[in-house]
């Protein structure tokens, strides 16, 4: 890293209270960006005011907000700044992580965002090709459902355009859902069971295999994605396993940061 360069890389998430996942994710995330641009001081910070609190109590680990990591770079003379969220979708999360960032915009020469990860048909195509490679075992006869976390944001509609988009790009065994919004998990049952798998693979469609992933998904609650699949009598397995962690989709987040350095 060039320690005195005046530009900088800050690499937004809304973060997680699990370790594990943590380093697997956000973490490899930050170091993959940093291997790739030398010449940026690399920044990172998170937008859950709420983990953020359980990190400070439980681990004393100090992670800063997006404000205080501007406030952190205008002390280190950074005057060009990329921008690059690890969010999905530029839903509600992405929109106040702007704000935040570009309320700060008179104390810097220039402010560039990178696109969250689900941007463009391009980006589709890239996700279902990262995806597909994480799963190269997968039977065409078995199901691989996708948890999502799902939006009130107009945005949402990106899920059920993906779900539509695996089927055409020749995956019509690959669902995807979401826990907040639609399509919901009940939608993805009545597909599954017309599709007859042999097989079902849960796994989260979210950054990081956090708190959704670990009790909505996989938990042992009668409301859980592992507990209503297993309703069908089929072999259901959850993998918890977060985007991040998939070599395909960190690569993504580069190509995004690329992009962006054009407007710089």
């Amino acid at each position: 890293m060039n320690q005195i360069s005046s530009k900088a890389i800050l690499v937004v998430s809304f973060g997680t209270s699990y370790k594990e996942a943590r380093i697997a994710s956000i973490a490899q995330i930050e170091k993959d960006i940093s291997e790739a641009f030398p010449d940026f001081r690399i920044y990172h910070a998170w937008t859950s005011k709420m983990i953020l609190s359980v990190l400070r109590k439980r681990d004393s680990l100090v992670i800063p907000t997006v404000k205080e990591a501007m406030e952190q770079m205008i002390q280190d003379g950074i005057t060009k700044l990329i921008v690059q969220p690890t969010h999905i979708l530029d839903g509600i999360e992405n929109n106040i992580m702007k704000e935040d960032v570009l309320s700060y915009k008179k104390e810097f020469q220039s402010i560039v965002f990178g696109a969250p990860l689900l941007s463009s048909e391009k980006d589709s195509q890239a996700i279902i090709h990262a995806i597909s490679e994480e799963f190269p075992d997968l039977a065409s006869e078995d199901a691989l459902v996708l948890m999502g976390h799902g939006t009130a944001h107009h945005v949402n509609v990106v899920y059920s355009n993906l779900n539509k988009a695996f089927k055409s790009m020749g995956y019509p065994n690959f669902f995807l859902g979401t826990v907040e919004a639609e399509p919901t998990v009940q939608d993805l049952v009545t597909e599954v069971e017309e599709f007859q798998p042999d097989k079902i693979v849960l796994t989260p469609f979210m950054i990081v295999a956090g708190d959704h992933a670990h009790n909505d998904m996989a938990g042992t609650e009668p409301d859980s994605w592992l507990h209503q699949f297993r309703q069908m009598n089929k072999n259901v397995c959850p993998v918890l396993k977060g985007l991040g962690e998939y070599p395909g989709i960190r690569s993504m987040f580069i190509e995004h940061i690329q992009d962006a350095m054009t407007q710089l």
